[in-house]
């Protein structure tokens, strides 16, 4: 039986359903440009082929990425040196300003070279935000909820984060089948979901500019300012550092491959419409966002590890039999298989990832130390995925992707195998009781 500590007080409810849908606005933001580059990419850039157009428009979304690292670090310093609450305002309103300067970009046709320059430029603003945010809205969560519902209450970081993408998806659907036709969507239809997400990104604002501060960074205001959020206090603790780096490599490369990529791998590879790959891609990432609180919770029970080695056990012998099935499939019942196997077994890394880096760090260096490597590890790995596959696949190579893939989530295996399990050793746990319920 919990102790009476460990009841969620309402308080604590509101402030992991504001960080919650904040999270959610900020990814939706994120991924409207990757479910909308199949209709502008060819707004921004010069014509020539289909493949071509979606490089070009995946080396942006890469470019992206880099900024990542560049926000971990400063959002990260800021919600260690001055609250969580004020970075993730700030995080939200910088992908707000991104999102309206891609809605508001003219066309390459009228505009020539500036085009994909404000274009590239937008997505750095939105890069930095949302490098920002998974950092300190991971860290948030974690401390927010009670000690034997941590992972539960923290797998909602990616039930936002899916959820973000599924809203993307759901407009594109509703712009698809019902509002748009084709010609129009890739005229000027695109732009409609940009604006959308600098709107909610306002209202994400007002949402957290209400949050409570977390009580272990409370605990913390009075330690030596000097020493919160730095790099150098942050190296203080190499293993955890590595460690997330390590755990965070084979998850984030097939994360953004079954979902960021998949809808372009179902058109170019599988020969979908845009349409059906947008209806298979909505439903199994409904189904995949409703395992992660169901994982999440199965943790608090048996731990974090035997998620991740189960991930990673069955990332190596599947991914490469998986994708290839995937790729000669035939019909949307095989796909919807297929792919969902593959989300179920991406779930054993997703839905614990944020919780596990969060217990590894103190509160005056955890939302840099969750951000930062993460961020580095996801400009590498997840960001260039859809660079790469789509590279291999206009070179004729495409089955190595698949391989990439497997060693990658091989190398992640390895760690979750030496690793400690965090849920007995978290640094949450040393740090001041949660508020009174």
């Amino acid at each position: 039986m919990r102790p009476a500590t460990e009841k969620i007080s309402l308080d604590r409810l509101k402030a992991i359903i504001g960080g919650s849908i904040g999270n959610l606005v900020e990814w939706y933001d994120w991924y409207a440009y990757s479910a909308f580059a199949l209709y502008f990419s060819a707004s921004f850039f010069p014509a020539d082929n289909a493949t071509a157009q979606l490089l070009n428009t995946a080396g942006v979304f890469a470019l992206g990425f880099l900024m990542r690292p560049i926000g971990g670090w400063l959002f990260g310093r800021i919600a260690d040196k001055m609250g969580r609450k004020r970075a993730m305002t700030g995080s939200v309103l910088l992908m707000s300003f991104g999102s309206l300067l891609i809605a508001c970009t003219p066309t390459y046709a009228t505009i020539g070279i500036l085009a994909p320059v404000i274009l590239l430029v937008a997505r750095l603003l939105q890069g930095l935000s949302v490098g920002g945010e998974y950092g300190v809205s991971a860290t948030y969560l974690s401390e927010m909820a009670t000690r034997h519902r941590r992972g539960f209450y923290s797998s909602f970081q990616y039930v936002t984060l899916i959820g973000g993408q599924l809203i993307a998806l759901g407009i594109q659907l509703l712009l698809q089948k019902w509002l748009l036709t084709e010609a129009q969507l890739h005229a000027w239809g695109w732009r409609i979901p940009f604006i959308i997400g600098a709107i909610l990104s306002v209202i994400a604002l007002y949402l957290r500019s209400s949050l409570h501060e977390t009580p272990s960074f409370v605990s913390k205001e009075k330690q030596q300012q000097s020493k919160k959020g730095t790099i150098r206090e942050l190296l203080k603790h190499p293993r955890a550092v590595l460690t997330v780096i390590g755990l965070t490599l084979g998850g984030t490369l097939a994360f953004y491959t079954y979902t960021t990529y998949m809808q372009k791998f179902l058109v170019n590879t599988v020969h979908l419409t845009k349409e059906q790959s947008t209806m298979l891609s909505f439903i199994t990432l409904l189904l995949f966002a409703l395992l992660q609180p169901v994982l999440g919770s199965l943790s608090d029970r048996i731990g974090r590890k035997p998620l991740l080695i189960g991930f990673g056990v069955l990332g190596v012998i599947c991914t490469v039999p998986l994708l290839t099935a995937l790729s000669h499939t035939s019909s949307l019942g095989g796909a919807f298989i297929l792919l969902m196997a593959a989300l179920v077994i991406v779930s054993g890394y997703t839905s614990i990832n944020a919780v596990v880096k969060a217990e590894l760090f103190p509160a005056e260096v955890r939302a840099l130390g969750v951000g930062l490597p993460y961020a580095l590890t996801v400009a590498i790995f997840g960001g260039s995925a859809e660079y790469i596959a789509l590279w291999l696949k206009k070179g004729g190579h495409e089955p190595y992707f698949y391989w990439y893939i497997t060693g990658c989530v091989m190398v992640s295996l390895l760690v979750y195998l030496f690793m400690k399990d965090t849920k007995q050793t978290s640094r949450l746990n040393e740090e001041l009781a949660k508020p009174a319920a």
